[in-house]
């Protein structure tokens, strides 16, 4: 076990940035832990040249920053006084054990400047932590989604930024939010064909409903309007109220079935039509990722890190920024990062004001976020796309059928887990927990479940067994 910095963050997106710049411009040590090899997280991440395509440079940490890359928490444990004692794994899983990994007394910044060629294992105390852990996107299952060359927008989006690849020559991007649209230009700029980009929801309505929370958020519209001029300049169709209900392929996709829909996301019979293409990026909104806030004891709420105007959780110690506290875009989130991080520093003994600006900017994002939940639900209809033999759980295999029968037979806790084997496979539930409970129709308590990852990533037997 090593000596702590003041200041633990884990996640290095928008949130956990901006919570490391306030922290450390507080007086803090900060010590950043990154499952990636370099900050920025989805939303800044660089292509093969480190620039944005909308001309943003990849982030810089500052100097005092202590950054760990490559390094995930596989599991967490409350502290008695306040914060939590963080099981770190650095490298991959299944790398080779050795040593090469620099001790956190090694200076700032040491773990950048000494690589990790190998993988190891270590445990730290965190008295005062933020949680910046992020989401990932949520997906919707039906016939063929387990296609290969049917991926997640975020997926798809990351291998264009980093990379300069398309997943494929022609792709068509479907389900909602405003996301999809920069996801489709990403694609495009890579030489990809856009077919078509599919939104369930007509949402013009539903942003004129809430103005005022609309307006909230008028530098974003400005963002996104700026997307949508450029796919109309290259003629890529836009179509609302429309989703993709079936993917078709001999051993990988080749066709998609679309269908308009009702306003509660029911397929309207003699609607359907047929696009070829070779891929397909979903994106259902964002999940965000709680497991090590629940690990440490926080009070959860809506699906949500429970948080005051601090950013304080319910567990002493323990703040929490971005997606886990609810999906509101990298703006309200750096926002909510740079409140954590000077909370987390004042909490840490440092003396520090309020960030006033930063608090106003949370409120007026909070309030676009809502406008936004609002316009891009998730309708119950979507239930009815999947078929008896559609697969749901697909780290296990376990089509719809399964599911219904073992909800019969056991109807909840963690006895449906185990008589279903949804969520028990190597994503534990990140991507079939939240449709599972919403097909069988599971409590709030026992969709809850498959947040709970005691083991939050793949850890060796042999790791376990020496971590101290």
């Amino acid at each position: 076990m090593t000596a702590n910095p003041s200041v633990t963050i884990v996640g290095a997106g928008p949130a956990g940035l901006a919570a490391a710049r306030a922290a450390t411009a507080a007086g803090a040590r900060v010590r950043l832990i990154d499952a990636e090899p370099a900050p920025g997280g989805q939303y800044l991440r660089g292509d093969a040249l480190g620039v944005q395509e909308d001309g943003r440079s990849a982030p810089d940490l500052p100097g005092e920053v202590e950054h760990f890359p490559d390094t995930e928490v596989w599991a967490l444990e409350p502290l008695s006084g306040g914060g939590a004692r963080l099981h770190l794994r650095t490298g991959p899983a299944d790398g080779s054990a050795g040593a090469g990994v620099a001790a956190p007394d090694d200076g700032p910044r040491a773990s950048v400047d000494r690589a990790v060629p190998h993988h190891a294992v270590r445990t730290i105390d965190a008295p005062v932590l933020v949680l910046a852990t992020g989401a990932h996107d949520r997906v919707l299952p039906f016939p063929g989604w387990d296609l290969p060359g049917v991926v997640t927008a975020g997926a798809a989006q990351a291998l264009a930024k980093s990379q300069r690849t398309a997943i494929g020559n022609t792709a068509v991007v479907a389900g909602t939010g405003p996301f999809l649209l920069p996801v489709a230009r990403s694609l495009h700029g890579v030489g990809a064909r856009v077919a078509a980009v599919l939104e369930a929801n007509a949402p013009v309505s539903g942003w004129l409903r809430d103005p005022a929370g609309t307006a909230a958020g008028a530098g974003k519209l400005g963002e996104l309007a700026g997307h949508t001029a450029a796919l109309a300049r290259h003629r890529v169709p836009y179509r609302t109220r429309t989703a993709v209900i079936a993917a078709h392929g001999d051993g990988a996709l080749e066709a998609v079935t679309t269908a308009r829909l009702d306003p509660d996301w029911r397929p309207l019979p003699g609607t359907e039509h047929t696009i070829a293409a070779d891929a397909l990026c979903l994106g259902f909104g964002f999940t965000p990722r709680l497991e090590l806030a629940i690990a440490a004891g926080c009070a959860t709420t809506g699906g949500f890190v429970l948080v005051d105007a601090a950013q304080a959780t319910s567990t002493h110690g323990v703040f929490a920024a971005g997606e886990p506290t609810g999906i509101g875009g990298a703006a309200l989130a750096a926002a909510e990062g740079e409140v954590a991080g000077t909370a987390a520093a004042r909490a840490a003994g440092h003396r520090v004001a309020p960030p006033l600006s930063a608090l106003r900017r949370v409120r007026t994002g909070r309030r676009f976020a809502a406008a936004l939940s609002a316009a891009h639900p998730v309708r119950s209809g979507w239930k009815e796309w999947p078929k008896d033999d559609t697969v749901v759980c697909r780290c296990e295999e376990v089509p719809l059928r399964d599911l219904r029968a073992a909800a019969r037979s056991a109807p909840g806790g963690r006895a449906f887990k185990l008589a279903s084997r949804a969520g028990l496979g190597l994503c534990q539930g990140r991507i079939c927990g939240r449709n599972t409970a919403d097909l069988i129709g599971l409590t709030h308590d026992d969709a809850r479940r498959f947040d709970r990852r005691p083991i939050a990533v793949p850890i060796r037997l042999g790791d376990l067994a020496g971590d101290t």
